[in-house]
């Protein structure tokens, strides 16, 4: 289902009118009033679309402009990496895509409707209030408020009973500063607020610890920026006691449990005592999922980490098991021809336990059935092989989020909190 359009034309307003307005849009006696505003959650969206503006005004990509990651964005992006002679393995909306792009030629200019497209998933769920910031490529563009009243679709389940509110943000770096101040009475203490940084972790750090600070609960892509910064970040918040949940996190929940399913016949689950060797292979140089899948297996295995190091194809770190015996560890980068829109999605695991007596066993997991093909080397022939395919769902990052906001969690997935730190470390 296409993402819907807002119940009006958005209207533009001086940043110190908007509160006063959204005051007045719900009152019961207002003329036109389109309902009652929903009780349920804000949400609030940094949402800089580098790629889908550079592409837009490049030429490269039709507008609007909606922040959204459709075919045709990622489409675009796939054929920028091409025309750039960037790696085949560079995912389409990677920072070194929008780099390359910013430099093609264009000036197309297109209507930017971020904020104003709201995802079906997201409406579901009713929000009371939906406040997004939407920087511009531009730096030097003025600030522009707008806001508007919104419904879900009735087909949707919605109608007039539950609305809410958008209000959008619009302009350069510098001018969104300016309107930082009118959000914290857009957002009452009275309701849940969660912040969803839907971009690169390591820009605007300063912007990100105003607007992120508890108790909102942030919503964060571990996958968007710097590995180092990406998984420190995350293990402060974690730390902190802030809630917060990591869409790299979410996609490796095939992977779980998968894993679980392998070890879950009473036969084979003395194997996890005696695991010896464990290899992750990446798509591409972004490690951040596998580590954070490796921290849940120690974690939950009960490892302590020896030592870990930068190796030429990737990570390798050695753990000792609660016996005292040492598990090895490799993270291998592997790069692929058609990556995901997600850096360094997992493409296979191979996981070996060499009981003192009885046969060992090697569990091979792969995304799909070409990418086990390199895991089964390597003196596999006196070992007990067991192989399954992840089925792993592509979904959007807004059907991701939905499902963080349908759980209503105030804190911390505990097992997050737990493989988070230990993830940091091992890239460390």
């Amino acid at each position: 289902m296409s993402p819907q359009l807002t119940l009006q034309t958005p209207l533009e307003l001086a940043p110190a009118e908007v509160p006063t307005y959204l005051e007045q849009l719900w009152a019961p006696d207002q003329q036109g009033s389109t309902g009652t505003g929903a009780n349920t959650f804000c949400l609030l969206i940094w949402q800089p679309a580098w790629a889908e503006q550079q592409l837009v005004r490049s030429g490269r990509l039709s507008g609007p402009i909606t922040g959204q990651q459709s075919d045709g964005l990622v489409a675009a992006g796939r054929q920028a990496v091409v025309d750039a002679d960037l790696a085949v393995s560079t995912p389409p909306l990677d920072g070194e895509v929008i780099a390359a792009v910013a430099t093609f030629q264009g000036s197309e200019a297109a209507e930017d409707l971020r904020g104003q497209y709201i995802d079906p998933a997201l409406s579901a769920l009713q929000p009371r209030r939906l406040i997004t910031l939407a920087p511009t490529i531009d730096d030097g563009k003025g600030l522009e408020t707008m806001v508007a009243a919104y419904c879900p679709l009735p087909e949707e389940g919605g109608g007039t009973t539950a609305c809410g509110d958008v209000v959008v943000l619009r302009g350069g770096h510098h001018a969104l500063h300016e309107g930082m101040a009118i959000l914290e009475p857009l957002l009452p203490p009275s309701m849940p607020s969660w912040v969803w940084w839907n971009g690169f972790l390591d820009e605007a750090p300063a912007l990100m610890e105003q607007l992120a600070s508890a108790p909102r609960r942030l919503i964060i892509d571990t996958a968007v920026g710097h590995p180092r910064h990406c998984l420190d970040l995350l293990s402060k918040r974690v730390e902190s006691g802030q809630a917060v949940n990591d869409l790299n996190w979410l996609r490796l929940r095939s992977w779980h449990e998968t894993l679980a399913m392998v070890f879950d016949p009473p036969h084979r689950r003395d194997a996890l005592s005696h695991i010896v060797q464990l290899d992750i292979d990446v798509e591409g140089h972004h490690p951040a999922q596998g580590l954070l899948l490796t921290a849940w297996i120690a974690d939950r295995l009960q490892w302590e980490l020896l030592s870990s190091n930068a190796v030429e194809d990737g990570i390798a770190a050695r753990f000792r098991r609660p016996d005292g015996a040492e598990v090895a560890f490799h993270l291998m980068s592997v790069p692929v021809g058609q990556p995901s829109v997600h850096a360094g999605q997992l493409v296979g695991l191979r996981m070996i336990s060499q009981p003192d007596n009885g046969k060992g066993v090697c569990v091979i997991l792969c995304a799909e059935s070409g990418g086990c093909m390199r895991l089964e080397g390597g003196g596999m022939a006196n070992l007990e092989l067991l192989e399954e395919v992840v089925p792993v769902k592509h979904t959007t990052p807004e059907m991701d989020v939905a499902r963080l906001l349908g759980g209503g969690h105030d804190s911390t997935n505990p097992l997050l909190a737990s493989a988070a730190p230990l993830a940091a470390r091992l890239l460390a």
